[in-house]
């Protein structure tokens, strides 16, 4: 087996590695410094695609994890790009927050409910019965159906919420019609943000605490893969999958004197 290059460049998720119900993994912040005082190339990656880099930049600051703007990379933001190359200028509709909103504003994108060249499907609190019908009849009208991201569920105090995934399963029962899904573990998410950065996969390195999304994706990008248990996947669990991380750690901590 070809021994790897050494890692130049980092990318991480954000849930369960830096942060696990909105406070700081012990070591998260001593991760980020070594990053930035070194002046490696490095982003966090989400598939939660409700916020901006702004709102989360915002958000990691209050827990002391200062995370440039810069170096902050959003399925929304990887959706946007996706859409820019594929129809520059074009139109969509849109079921989703400021992340995803904006991010199709910036590449120029017009939102409209009138014959869209997509129908792009993000994250939102308040999925609405009004604005799911719309979708449907404008996907069976011809517009091109994009998701976000394929999670099912998401996290909250009171327990899981339906995600992306399962609202694009109702869209898709209605319609016939499955989505492209930009977001993890699609490598295309992985692959852009590596772009971002000016980095390459051969001496690049992918942390995430889920095999099903973090792992695979790093893997099919080519990078070389560390699975942290503070966050969904166990250390049980591993053996579940056919395919494996490079390396499991406990956490995000045991990574800092990797960085070079």
């Amino acid at each position: 087996m070809a021994e790897r290059k050494p890692i130049e460049s980092w990318l991480t998720d954000m849930d369960g590695v830096l942060m696990h119900e909105g406070i700081p993994v012990p070591g998260a912040d001593a991760f980020i410094k070594r990053l930035r005082e070194s002046d490696t190339p490095f982003l966090v990656l989400t598939n939660n695609s409700i916020y901006t880099p702004r709102d989360l930049h915002a958000r990691l600051s209050r827990i002391g994890l200062d995370v440039p703007v810069a170096n902050i990379w959003t399925s929304a933001l990887a959706s946007a790009q996706f859409l820019d190359e594929q129809r520059p200028g074009g139109t969509a509709y849109v079921i989703g927050e400021a992340g995803l909103t904006t991010a199709l504003h910036d590449i120029g994108y017009v939102l409209t409910d009138v014959e869209p060249d997509y129908v792009v499907l993000g994250e939102t609190r308040t999925y609405s019965f009004e604005a799911l019908t719309k979708a449907i009849r404008l996907i069976n009208d011809g517009a091109r159906f994009i998701a976000t991201n394929p999670d099912e569920i998401g996290p909250s105090a009171e327990g899981a919420l339906p995600a992306t995934g399962s609202v694009a399963a109702l869209i898709t029962k209605a319609t016939g019609q499955k989505p492209y899904f930009v977001g993890k573990p699609n490598p295309l998410m992985m692959r852009s943000g590596l772009n971002a950065i000016g980095a390459h996969s051969e001496s690049s390195a992918m942390i995430g605490d889920r095999m099903d999304t973090d792992v695979r994706a790093g893997l099919e990008a080519g990078m070389e893969t560390f699975l942290v248990l503070t966050g969904v996947t166990k250390a049980g669990e591993v053996d579940r999958y056919p395919y494996r991380p490079s390396t499991v750690v406990e956490s995000i901590a045991n990574l800092v004197e990797r960085i070079a």
